[in-house]
């Protein structure tokens, strides 16, 4: 086995590789690129306009340009095989397996996806292909992969090692043999290691392991994710309504779906609305952005309407103006805070998980402690270090304790309530939270201010 050749993408290159492009001096390209691995071609070519890209793409063996295609940022992926003539698109969709084939047609309309498909060589990928467009993207169907190696529980060890040897070249990573009756159900695995170890003769009845994980064709990718992790199987078998085993799904493929789904949290909690990314236009990244920074700007207003409202108030106490972004700063921090953990627990869920009751006291007690702490911390601080009244610091200390206990409930109840409606909770941090608890924050403090001051 060749090593992997380290490669560092830098200007110098890119420059070296256009110049070399434009120039069509395909030595010097396939040279550099030579034992690179696919994921760095693939990092290269993102860099690249779409007509370079193809040409880099092009010069490349069947097989590695599939592989390259499968690595693509998805943006680039849309680019570059959106160029491509069907016969050309089939022919490198010939060399992928059938999952990643699947997920290339899904860029496509329906029509479109036919086309290219009439244009496969290899029927059997065809018809694996044509079967995994049935299912949901986001199911474990539309996940699975058709190439695995199973084998008959009639089966001895040398037919099994035939059967091996005849899908090798089909399966690229094989991490074990799912084991099927006549009639094609799921019964078990058997390890490489018992094969190998075992006597030619031996049944496979008689090795294998009855204990398998499997999961249904329609249950979503997350859930799929939560199973694999747990149990840390670096391949599932996928089973239809009648336990009949239809595919297999790998550990690579869940490692997509765990990413995106943390990038569409991360975009959530930081108030970003769609799926975007750096190198997205200008116009779609304003979009995607814009509709919750109208929301702050919004909630901005409103907050200065109830400042204004209390006009008169601080002009008797200009003090408590220099209190205002303490007060709002401390409830966006405890309700990004309660909110984070919330979040988390739902991503992670489990059958000892608390009751969203249990949740709600719990963050109450968490909230009261903090709240005590910070509402004595500020009153010490604002009569014994600044040297106001003592009305005065209880006035503010009193205010950071409320507020405290009202960005806690709603950081934790928000999230409770999105997730019961089958809204991402993710979206209850960040923007939605720190903009809801600035307004309310202002309104208990000089609520509190204007009881305690006599306002």
């Amino acid at each position: 086995m060749e090593p992997i050749k380290i490669f560092e993408l830098s200007k110098e290159y890119l420059e070296s590789l256009r110049a070399a492009i434009e120039l069509e001096d395909n030595d010097f390209i396939k040279e550099s690129l030579d034992g690179v691995n696919e994921a760095d071609i693939a990092a290269l070519l993102d860099e690249l306009n779409i007509d370079e890209a193809l040409y880099v793409l092009r010069l490349s063996e069947a097989n590695v340009a599939a592989d390259i295609l499968i690595e693509l940022d998805e943006d680039s992926l849309i680019k570059v095989v959106r160029e491509m003539e069907a016969p050309e698109l089939a022919h490198y969709i010939d060399q992928m397996d059938s999952d990643d084939g699947v997920d290339i047609l899904n860029l496509f309309s329906v029509r479109e996806r036919e086309d290219i498909i009439s244009y496969l060589q290899e029927k059997e990928k065809s018809a694996h292909i044509l079967d995994l467009l049935r299912y949901d993207e986001d199911s474990a169907g539309g996940l699975m992969a058709k190439e695995f190696i199973k084998a008959n529980q009639n089966w001895n060890v040398i037919q099994t090692i035939e059967e091996i040897r005849r899908q090798a070249e089909k399966v690229e990573k094989i991490f074990s043999i799912y084991v099927v009756d006549n009639k094609q159900h799921l019964l078990g695995r058997v390890s490489l290691k018992k094969i190998i170890l075992a006597s030619s003769e031996t049944k496979i009845a008689d090795i294998y392991e009855p204990e398998v994980v499997s999961i249904p064709t329609h249950m979503d990718e997350e859930e799929v994710a939560e199973i694999m992790r747990k149990y840390d199987l670096e391949s599932v078998p996928v089973v239809n309504s009648k336990n009949k085993l239809v595919g297999r799904i790998t550990v690579d493929d869940i490692l997509d779906v765990i990413r995106e789904q943390s990038e569409e949290d991360i975009q959530a909690m930081t108030g970003i609305s769609s799926d975007v990314e750096e190198s997205d236009s200008i116009f779609k990244i304003s979009k995607a952005r814009l509709p919750w920074l109208l929301i702050g700007v919004i909630g901005g207003l409103l907050g200065s309407q109830i400042i204004d409202i209390f006009e008169d108030g601080l002009r008797e106490y200009v003090t408590l103006a220099a209190f205002i972004p303490l007060v709002a700063a401390t409830g966006g921090n405890v309700g990004i805070q309660s909110s984070s953990l919330v979040v988390q627990t739902l991503a992670t869920k489990s059958v000892f998980d608390d009751t969203p009751w249990q949740r709600f006291i719990k963050g109450f007690l968490i909230a009261l402690l903090n709240g005590v702490v910070l509402g004595v911390f500020v009153f010490l601080v604002v009569v014994f270090v600044l040297g106001n009244e003592r009305i005065f610091g209880l006035t503010i200390g009193f205010s950071m304790f409320c507020v405290v206990l009202m960005a806690s409930f709603m950081g934790t109840v928000t999230p409770l309530v999105l997730n019961r409606f089958g809204i991402n909770p993710a979206m209850a941090s960040g923007p939605f939270i720190t903009t809801a608890n600035d307004l309310l924050g202002l309104a208990i403090y000089f609520g509190i201010a204007m009881w305690f001051l006599k306002l």
